[in-house]
């Protein structure tokens, strides 16, 4: 199993990395720009992506909008401000979840072992699934 994590903060991913490393058997990659994290996401095909919404040039709801292009695996996205419609957004935009930081190692670990247990079970049914797109702007 393959793991990316998008966050301009290099303590940010190297946190992370070591909270996966002692939960989750496996490869954690890291990019710490948006522009990279899209070149990596399309040359590993990770099996999860991990992606902060806040990041400078590009941020996280254009990063997931990029990466949903060509990758139908699971985005959680990972945010440091708890606002509703940040999140909504950010899951409109094709992320499958999403995590307030701080987030504890057990809490990543529940949500990241849910996604991959649900795109296992679709996986099984098809080959593709797409990614419905809602408009949440009038709710």
């Amino acid at each position: 199993m393959r793991i990316l994590i998008i966050d301009d903060d290099p303590a940010s991913t190297d946190l992370f990395t070591l909270m996966l490393q002692q939960s989750i058997t496996a490869e954690v990659i890291t990019a710490n720009s948006s522009n990279e994290g899209i070149a990596m996401s399309r040359k590993y095909q990770p099996d999860l992506i991990m992606l902060n919404l806040m990041m400078p040039v590009m941020n996280g709801i254009d990063v997931c909008r990029e990466i949903r292009k060509f990758y139908h695996r699971p985005i959680l996205v990972l945010s440091a401000i708890n606002q509703p419609e940040l999140i909504a957004n950010a899951l409109d935009a094709g992320a499958d979840d999403c995590l307030c930081k701080p987030v504890g190692r057990s809490m990543l670990t529940t949500r990241i072992n849910g996604l991959l247990r649900r795109t296992q079970k679709v996986a099984g049914q098809h080959d593709f699934i797409p990614t419905p797109t809602f408009n949440t702007s009038n709710l």
